[in-house]
């Protein structure tokens, strides 16, 4: 059985996903009123680092050879970038600007599961502008990784690949694990949802996200 507490802003919808069966709980611990959405950005400060960390590593490994010829230097310092990145974007932006979640926990068996969260309330959460950016930012970033991946491995830069490598699965893990919250916010997460990287991916993730 997977259990899990979370004390947040206003109502959660938590969606777990154990044995190929999917659990709907609903929490509500209420007290705030209701908010209208509009177009300003009421979180700056989020939006901003949302989009910075995973902006300034694509310009740094694009112009790297600008700012440093050491490889290591550059390498570690694009590894920074996506590291922070992953981190605020997982822990900080989704939950602010779109109101959901997800994480991975460990049971009393030592079993792994993975939690998806979403918002059922949207106060204290994000306008419409912010879940605009956040979710172009999610989308757009990933594939420029992924194009990176093709110029880099037909140009025969294959000391680059284990970056472009790095940065594709940290910045797709965050991808896929907020389509799975929005999946369960809309449809309940129904099963096909877990077609998205494949079955071997959706049961043992932690063997490419360990650092979760």
């Amino acid at each position: 059985m997977c259990v899990c507490v979370c004390v947040f802003m206003g109502v959660f919808v938590i969606v777990c996903e154990q044995d190929g069966e999917i659990v709907d709980v609903s929490l509500d611990y209420g007290g705030e009123e209701d908010r209208s959405r509009s177009t300003r950005i009421r979180h700056p400060l989020a939006t901003f680092f949302h989009l910075f960390f995973r902006v300034s590593a694509i310009i740094i490994y694009l112009c790297c050879d600008w700012f440093s010829r050491s490889f290591v230097v550059s390498f570690v310092t694009v590894i920074c970038l996506l590291s922070c990145d992953f981190w605020s974007v997982k822990n900080v932006t989704g939950r602010l600007l779109v109101g959901l979640r997800w994480w991975n926990q460990i049971d009393e068996d030592g079993r792994s599961h993975w939690v998806f969260e979403a918002k059922k309330i949207r106060d204290g959460s994000g306008t419409e502008a912010e879940a605009q950016i956040f979710w172009l930012g999610l989308i757009i970033c990933p594939l420029i990784w992924t194009a990176f991946f093709f110029t880099t491995l037909f140009s025969f830069k294959i000391k680059w690949l284990a970056l472009v490598v790095a940065g594709i699965c940290l910045q797709a893990a965050n991808l896929y694990g907020y389509l799975r919250c929005k999946a369960g916010e809309q449809e309940k997460v129904p099963k096909s949802a877990s077609q998205y990287l494949g079955q071997q991916f959706i049961q043992k993730p932690d063997i490419i996200f360990g650092i979760l």
